[in-house]
């Protein structure tokens, strides 16, 4: 089963990129997150929507 949300960090590997440059594209908006009291959690499906989006698709899963 998939997470539903991940720390940044579990992005970052999830993505294979740092951590920074999690926090960059989260303070961009070009990755959506949600808090959840002082937490900071990354959507599964906006992890899907930025790779979707860097491949030019709309974010659907193929």
């Amino acid at each position: 089963m998939t997470r539903l949300l991940h720390t940044t960090a579990e992005a970052a590997e999830q993505l294979g990129i740092s951590r920074s440059r999690v926090y960059e594209l989260l303070a961009s908006g070009e990755l959506e997150s949600i808090c959840i009291g002082r937490l900071r959690r990354i959507p599964h499906d906006s992890l899907i929507a930025y790779v979707g989006r860097l491949r030019g698709h709309d974010g659907e899963a193929a």
